[in-house]
Parts: C-alpha cells; sequence; structure tokens
C-alpha cells in the first residue's frame, strides 16, 4: 500500500497528540470492524478553537488524518470547523488508498462529535449545527489492516 509523503509525515510526526484537561468539547467515535478509535479534544473560547488535541488507537492512516484534521481546524471558528469533510482531510493528505479512506470520515465524525459535546455542555441541542451523527461502522466498508 502506497501513502503520500504528506501522510507519511503526519503519521511519524503527528501533530497536536495529547488531551486538553479543561476541553470544554469531547468526542470519541470508534470503528468496531477495524479496531480504530479516535478521540478529539477541543478548547473554544469565543467560537474560535484556541486548541486542539488528539489520541488516536490504530492505522497509520488513523493517525495521519487525525493529525492533519487536527491542523485544519486549530484556529478556526467552530462554524468554519463544522465544514471540514472528510474529503478535505483526504486531499490535504494528497490522497489515501481507497481501503483507508474511512479514517478520515472517522476524523470528520470525531470532530463533528467533540463539537456536538461542546453544543451539549453549552445547553444548546447540536442537531442542527451538526447534524445527525451516524456510527461510524454503518458507513465504510470494512477495513484492511
Amino acid at each position: 500500500m502506497l501513502y503520500s509523503e504528506k501522510v507519511m509525515d503526519h503519521f511519524t510526526n503527528p501533530r497536536n497528540v495529547g488531551e486538553i484537561p479543561d476541553a470544554n468539547g469531547v468526542g470519541e467515535v470508534g470503528n468496531a470492524k477495524c479496531g480504530d478509535i479516535m478521540k478529539m479534544y477541543l478548547k473554544i473560547e469565543n467560537g474560535v478553537i484556541e486548541d486542539v488535541k488528539f489520541k488516536t488507537f490504530g492505522c497509520g492512516a488513523a493517525i495521519a488524518t487525525s493529525s492533519m484534521a487536527t491542523e485544519m481546524i486549530k484556529g478556526k471558528t467552530v462554524e468554519d470547523a463544522l465544514k471540514l469533510t472528510n474529503s478535505a482531510v483526504v486531499e490535504a493528505l494528497e490522497g489515501l488508498p481507497p481501503v483507508k479512506i474511512h479514517c478520515s470520515v472517522l476524523a470528520e465524525q470525531a470532530i463533528k462529535t467533540a463539537l456536538a459535546d461542546y453544543y451539549t455542555r453549552q445547553g444548546i441541542d447540536p442537531t442542527p449545527f451538526v447534524g445527525e451523527l451516524k456510527d461510524p461502522d454503518e458507513e465504510h466498508l470494512a477495513c484492511e489492516r
């Protein structure tokens, strides 16, 4: 399986790894079929994502997509972060093998789940902003390791 230099860079030198103890938005998504689990931590101040960290248990593509996704939303508004798509993550990584596209879907969902948690903590129904969060297992093909 061939990975782009960007994927390899984000896998071997992932950005924003860790936890934010006082995060005000936390989201965890997992895929039972392949065992990839992503947890995103957001620190949002005045509608801007001041900090974002992640912990991912999974393959190289899962780590690379988590790293790239956090880079793409750091310093952005919540509204901009909600527009992040898995396709944009794949494009920023200069492509992923077809069997690894689901990793980018997980990264997008982890961010949306953390944003939903942020809205919920503010006493706001997240559904109008985040939409219905789907079960990642329903969304993709079985993974190959």
